[in-house]
């Protein structure tokens, strides 16, 4: 096993970050969810699809 290990710490390295990355941005977009706010990222002032979006507003 600590050989495995030894042998691949580079992707292991990498792995671990991208799960962390994506994680944060999981949470990010559960959290902004929960707030009420538009997943998109942008504000829905003239944007055409904010009746398809937001129909209970």
């Amino acid at each position: 096993m600590l050989h495995f290990i030894s042998e691949n710490i580079g992707n292991i390295i990498v792995c671990v970050i991208l799960l962390v990355i994506v994680g944060l941005a999981l949470r990010g977009i559960l959290v902004n969810k929960k707030k009420g706010k538009c997943s998109c990222g942008c504000d829905c002032e003239g944007c055409p699809s904010a009746s398809i979006c937001h129909k209970d507003r």
